[in-house]
């Protein structure tokens, strides 16, 4: 087949749409917060190779990278041709997924024609798979719950009843977490029906003609976008709370022509005694987007952007963990990949880098409220970097795209207040453009509930760093009672207040270059206060402002 440009944007646009509405059914069928308030899944379209075609448009960036790695290795375990129309495969092993145990990857082939013709898959983090309560102290995979290897949860369309029992018999929260796979069950089972009428209305058996059309057009435009990067050697190094001690991670990107290398060699080694360990899909999905961000960003994402790349993390590092490594507080390392890169080539990217972000930190909080157990996440974000152009937006997740829980619904589904969410004045670093503004948010029980509440903050001693002369963000903090709160489990008993103070994101450029009008209207604003203003930017505000 050959498309026209017109053609494949019209019939690729159309697989995204599907997409988009099994995204939209995730998010309205699922059980959960953590799914379906803060987003914390991607659905994703494949063909028959189990490569990545097409996605939602709010699919969780990593997830749409390490879901077609996961494909193939369900696909090895499970041939095509012993599949059916109505099954439904799933692993969460986190060395073929996305990394920890909570990430359940589900793949269902759709049949045209009585012959499979593409794949639709989901990951999603769900809420609770066992393990201990402590999330950061866990010494190997065995403490963090249950993994299933590569199997079928449906098979002809009827649920394997075994599996299903043996995952509620490891859960603390059986109903949010059947609740939610049958969610993803029947929102794959949707896309399936929507693409084989795709399928049906431009008279094909496969995907194949247009997945060779996306895929190898994807492949060139990236190789010219890499291309066009001056070859060289390029290196930086980025310091990170870790949990026991500080972690480094430490960047060698080499660009060769149409290709680049990121080599982790020089990054903390894997760590022993606590979780914070990266399995090597999830570096490889950290290291692929922001090169996406910077040199492709409005080509839709796809497996064949990422053929450019080459990621070298030593075996046994903290970025390619071996079995059975905790793994669970993975994206504590993670989530420094994007700054690390930026800030190695900052100098030939210019407009196209971004200082380091404040996100994101998770809590989660459950106990019983009326007699039932309740579960409830939010996944709060603080400030995002700033660019060259433009002010790092506040309050918003990076690297990846998820929501926080809003306090309706936490006051909803647990005996808890929400007494403050608010800005923090003077938490964006700052610079030429200003990072985004970190938030604190507090909370109490309700009347005399007892809640068992775990947070897993980040950039509390290591704040995100600046870029090209910008200050770092502010420090995040963790707060109970008004003094520091321990990085353990905690039950909150009536008039506790805890407070999540989420750090800012970096600033860019010298901040003696911001603009004058700028800093005013940040201080009338409330973004920067006025004695932040006079330090850091030499202005006062002129008193008839």
């Amino acid at each position: 087949m050959t498309l026209s440009s017109v053609e494949l944007e019209i019939r690729w646009g159309r697989l995204v749409s599907i997409m988009d509405e099994v995204d939209a059914a995730v998010a309205r069928t699922s059980f959960s917060t953590i799914v379906g308030e803060s987003r914390d899944f991607g659905v994703v379209m494949l063909d028959r190779q189990g490569r990545s075609l097409a996605q939602s448009q709010l699919s969780t960036p990593a997830f749409t990278v390490t879901l077609p790695i996961t494909a193939k290795h369900l696909l090895r375990k499970c041939p095509p041709d012993t599949l059916q129309e109505g099954d439904v495969l799933l692993t969460n092993d986190p060395w073929l997924g996305s990394g920890h145990l909570p990430d359940f990857t589900l793949l269902m082939p759709v049949f045209q024609g009585g012959r499979i013709a593409a794949f639709v898959g989901c990951v999603a983090h769900v809420s609770d798979v066992g393990g201990r309560s402590d999330y950061l102290d866990d010494r190997d995979l065995f403490e963090e719950g249950l993994r299933v290897p590569p199997t079928w949860i449906m098979r002809a369309g009827v649920e394997v009843e075994l599996l299903f029992d043996m995952i509620a018999a490891n859960t603390r929260a059986p109903r949010l977490l059947l609740g939610d796979v049958r969610a993803l069950i029947g929102a794959l089972t949707l896309g399936t029906r929507r693409l084989a009428t795709f399928l049906t209305d431009y008279r094909l058996e496969t995907l194949d003609p247009i997945a060779e059309e996306i895929l190898t057009r994807s492949r060139r435009a990236m190789a010219d976008a890499v291309a066009a990067l001056p070859d060289g050697v390029y290196r930086a190094k980025v310091i990170g709370d870790g949990h026991a001690r500080p972690i480094t991670i430490a960047v060698t990107v080499t660009i060769a022509g149409e290709t680049i290398t990121v080599d982790f060699t020089g990054s903390s080694p894997e760590q022993l005694d606590c979780s914070i360990n990266a399995v090597a899909n999830t570096t490889f999905a950290d290291v692929y987007y922001p090169f996406k961000c910077s040199l492709l960003p409005d080509v839709p994402n796809n497996e064949g952007l990422a053929e450019f790349l080459t990621v070298v993390a030593p075996e046994g590092s903290l970025f390619n963990t071996r079995f059975p490594r905790a793994v669970r507080a993975r994206s504590k390392s993670s989530f420094h990949i994007h700054a690390a890169i930026w800030k190695a080539l900052a100098p030939i990217l210019g407009d196209r880098a971004q200082a380091a972000s404040g996100s994101f930190w998770t809590m989660v909080v459950s106990g019983e409220n009326d007699g039932e157990p309740f579960r409830v996440h939010m996944l709060p974000n603080g400030g995002k970097g700033a660019l060259a152009g433009r002010d790092g937006l506040p309050t918003i997740a990076f690297p990846y795209n998820g929501m926080i829980t809003p306090a309706e619904v936490l006051e909803n589904q647990a005996p808890l207040l929400v007494t403050a969410r608010a800005l923090l004045p003077d938490s964006g670093g700052a610079g030429r453009q200003r990072g985004g503004a970190g938030q604190r948010i507090a909370l109490t029980p309700r009347g005399d509930a007892r809640l068992d509440v775990f947070v897993r903050p980040d950039k509390m001693t290591h704040p995100a760093d600046g870029l090209a002369g910008g200050a770092p963000g502010a420090h995040g903090r963790l707060l109970l009672n008004g003094a520091p709160a321990p990085l353990a489990p905690m039950t909150l008993g009536p008039g506790d207040v805890l407070e999540l103070v989420l750090p800012g994101g970096g600033g860019f450029g010298p901040p003696a270059e911001r603009p004058r009008s700028l800093v005013a209207a940040d201080v009338v604003a409330g973004h920067v206060s006025p004695a932040a203003a006079r330090d850091l930017y030499a202005f006062e505000l002129p008193e008839t402002v």
